[in-house]
């Protein structure tokens, strides 16, 4: 057995078929405490997330490998639904990836044929592997589960799923098969280890940590879409600035909510900015662009890409004029609160379309046409049914910035999202105004087919932004983070 550099083996590993362990030869920082603690808060809620960071002493004396890891395990799976676990694939990659270390990633990509051994349970690490980084088999141990409920206890022995061409290639003597540990062997399978070339990576965490971060662009695939509510990596020591700021964040947030809501722009922003929220405005060069057509007897059609719940709210706050919003499966109680007039729609694309017709002919309307909210900097899909209602259509560009929540969700409580946005420390709101559409990229005074139109939207908010614009839905998001069609789904609007 060889003890060397990944870095100086990467031209070896071309075209090998390649055994590794995942947390000590790709992550930066092999401690498994910030996944678990995602799990607790995520899956099992505030308390039991509490519960393991307050264990976190007793981890740290026994260590993470053992005892520590079954402790781990104990605490934050015990009692959770095992049919809708879905933190695995919705919420870790995310922070899998931008633990990832840039040096381990390229020499392992490099292999033709890849099987990952994990510490972590299977729940917690098997969708990332197979989805992200293309691994044909993982070994890792399963959680004992009782009438569909998780034990938090391990399986006795480790489940190998590798497929048997992978043996078939090792048995018969096939000098492309190689296999890289880090420094805990004991989990790779040690069935499939007689069979490989061995090279033992003992590289230590000081040498991991100081590898270049993974940088997006160079992801196995792009991150469009992930869930949850937490946006650090709670580390022991965030994860104590955590629990420290929560008493205030949740007393800034109900005041946020409060003065947003009850007060009117004028008196509510500076008392906002105060409270530490941002908002930066940008208009478009010439004014005169969002002067209304006079021969419209309809008001202005405001067009926004959708980040959160309350960017309708926010563009009638810096417009400082009256506006509606159409909704979809908004939750009773915010459209109770909301400041401005919502509208349910109802799926029906005829009756749709007559509603935000109405609503226009009343006054200002804003939509948000890709049905769903997005975190990364990617467009989906614009439903064009905006297209055929009005040629006076201002596309508005809009970026949210936040610390340590999301104020979105795919799978949790949607009421809440107001809530959870204002806990950060300074929430920051990224409002662009662009031109109105020239008339010649409308349907009705351009002749534009209303796909063509809503690509041409589309297209000017993205280069506003610098975001990609992607074909992906709503119904795309919401198969991907909940293994349903999203028809429950509650922020701002779904254009057929």
């Amino acid at each position: 057995m060889k003890t060397v550099s990944l870095v100086h083996k990467t031209e070896e590993l071309a075209n090998k078929t390649v055994v590794f362990d995942f947390e000590g030869t790709l992550l930066r920082s092999a401690s498994l405490f910030p996944y678990f603690m995602l799990v607790a808060f995520e899956a099992g809620g505030l308390l039991r997330s509490l519960v393991l960071f307050v264990s976190y002493p007793l981890v740290w004396l026994v260590g993470e490998d053992q005892l520590g890891l079954k402790i781990m395990v104990f605490l934050t799976l015990f009692g959770i639904k095992k049919d809708t676990f879905r933190i695995g694939s919705a919420v870790l990659p995310k922070f899998f990836l931008e633990n990832m270390g840039w040096e381990g990633f390229e020499a392992i990509m490099r292999c033709n044929k890849k099987v990952a051994s994990s510490k972590l349970p299977r729940a917690m690490v098997e969708g990332f592997l197979k989805d992200y980084l293309g691994v044909e088999g993982v070994i890792a141990r399963d959680i004992k589960s009782f009438k569909g409920y998780f034990l938090g206890l391990f399986e006795e022995k480790k489940e190998n799923n590798t497929p048997t061409h992978i043996y078939d290639e090792a048995t018969a003597g096939n000098d492309n098969t190689i296999s890289i540990t880090g420094s805990h062997i004991e989990y790779i399978d040690q069935e499939l280890f007689p069979y490989f070339k061995k090279v033992c990576l003992m590289l230590s965490s000081e040498e991991r940590r100081n590898w270049h971060v993974l940088p997006k662009e160079r992801y196995p695939k792009p991150l469009i879409f992930h869930d949850g509510r937490l946006a650090f990596r709670p580390t022991p020591a965030s994860s104590l600035a955590f629990f420290m700021w929560l008493p205030l964040g949740l007393f800034l947030s109900i005041c946020r909510f409060t003065f947003g809501t009850a007060l009117p722009f004028n008196l509510s922003a500076p008392v906002l900015a105060f409270s530490g929220t941002r908002t930066t405005l940008s208009r478009p060069q010439n004014p005169l662009s969002l002067v209304q057509n006079e021969e419209n007897q309809k008001g202005m059609l405001y067009v926004c890409n959708h980040r959160t719940l309350l960017d309708p709210l926010y563009i009638a706050y810096v417009l400082d004029k009256p506006l509606s919003a159409v909704t979809y499966s908004l939750s009773r109680f915010n459209e109770l609160v909301a400041p401005i007039r919502t509208i349910r729609l109802t799926r029906d694309r005829e009756r749709d379309r007559e509603t935000m017709d109405k609503l226009l002919s009343l006054g200002n309307l804003v939509v948000c046409p890709e049905g769903t909210t997005c975190r990364e900097p990617y467009l989906l899909r614009f439903s064009p049914l905006f297209a055929e209602l009005t040629d006076d259509i201002v596309p508005v560009a809009v970026d949210v910035k936040v610390s340590m929540f999301y104020g979105t969700t795919a799978s949790g409580h949607k009421c809440l999202d107001p809530f959870f946005h204002f806990m950060n420390p300074n929430p920051t709101y990224f409002i662009k105004i662009l031109d109105r559409v020239p008339l010649s990229e409308t349907c009705l005074g351009g002749g534009r087919s209303r796909i063509e139109v809503a690509n041409f939207v589309q297209r000017e908010i993205g280069n506003a932004l610098g975001f990609a614009c992607t074909s992906l839905t709503r119904k795309d998001k919401y198969m991907i983070l909940a293994g349903n069609e999203g028809v429950n789904e509650g922020p701002c609007h779904n254009c057929k």
